[in-house]
């Protein structure tokens, strides 16, 4: 289970480092393979491969209704490994989808991580917070 975020500079060849928290889990969990596609919110899914695989059962099975959803998770998705030290690519296209240019947020999602660029991120959850809570969750408390 991923939680938490982590501030991350993206180097110069387009990779970040996996914090180390996380890096014990994912070579056990996946033996350090993940899959990074584009998510509609604007930013990047990180996902260990073995879940990766099971969301991409899910999504390949969704009705022609949820092509434009499909190609995009799909169509984008890249698989990757951590390197010796630590470090995943970011391939150009995902990083120019996600406007990842060089401080970002990789946040813990359960299963997965959300990767963004900091500030669309900021300006994200200022916009979220805005709107208050949603209906669906006035039941819940804090």
């Amino acid at each position: 289970m991923f939680q938490g975020s982590s501030a991350l500079t993206l180097d110069a060849k387009g990779r970040i480092n996996v914090p180390a928290r996380h890096r014990d889990a994912l070579n056990e969990q996946a033996c350090g393979r993940l899959t990074i596609t584009r998510h509609p919110d604007g930013c990047l899914l990180v996902y260990p491969r073995p879940e990766w695989e099971k969301k991409r059962e899910q999504i390949a099975a969704f009705p022609m209704q949820a092509r434009a959803l499909q190609r995009l998770l799909l169509g984008n998705a890249q698989d990757v490994d951590v390197d010796s030290a630590g470090r995943v690519l970011i391939a150009p296209e995902l990083r120019a989808a996600a406007g990842l240019k060089r401080d970002t947020m990789l946040l813990g999602m359960g299963g997965h991580f959300e990767l963004w660029d900091a500030q669309a991120l900021a300006e994200r959850e200022a916009e979220d917070l805005s709107g208050g809570i949603p209906e669906a969750l006035e039941t819940f408390s804090f």
